[in-house]
């Protein structure tokens, strides 16, 4: 029988490596599990990968080109909803919080500007009927 495939790991180019690790260490509550001078592998207890690989303060990220141009990140409860949107709030990054079709969504941005998601429940949460494309991929 064949599985399904499940992502497992996330590669992000950044400018700044150091600033972009605690971003995302304390916002999504990642740990750091190697590093070297121009990258760093993060991971999550759920086993996902987040790897941050420095490309200089002039790389751009053109959103609306060919290419990935955000990851949403799903959260175990309310309460770690809650403190990801008051990590955003601190770090002047926050955007909005909205809640649509029983998921709710806080959306900000990472110092390079990249727009980062997280909700609850996550899709693997919802039945297969209640999934649909987010409206905010047509925002671009």
């Amino acid at each position: 029988m064949v599985q399904s495939a499940r992502l497992s790991t996330v590669v992000m180019f950044v400018r700044e490596l150091d600033r972009s690790v605690r971003f995302y260490t304390g916002l999504l509550a990642l740990t750091t599990v190697d590093r070297s001078p121009t990258a760093a592998l993060l991971v999550s207890e759920a086993g996902a990968h987040l790897v941050l690989r420095a490309m200089g303060a002039s790389a751009p990220h053109p959103l609306g080109n060919a290419g990935v141009q955000y990851v949403a990140w799903s959260v175990a409860g309310e309460d770690e909803l809650a403190r990801t949107e008051r990590v955003l709030k601190s770090h002047s990054a926050h955007t909005e919080t909205r809640s649509t079709e029983g998921v709710t969504v806080v959306e900000g941005r990472d110092p390079d500007g990249i727009p980062v998601m997280i909700c609850h429940p996550g899709p693997d949460k919802l039945p297969a009927d209640q999934q649909h494309l987010w409206t905010r991929i047509y925002a671009w």
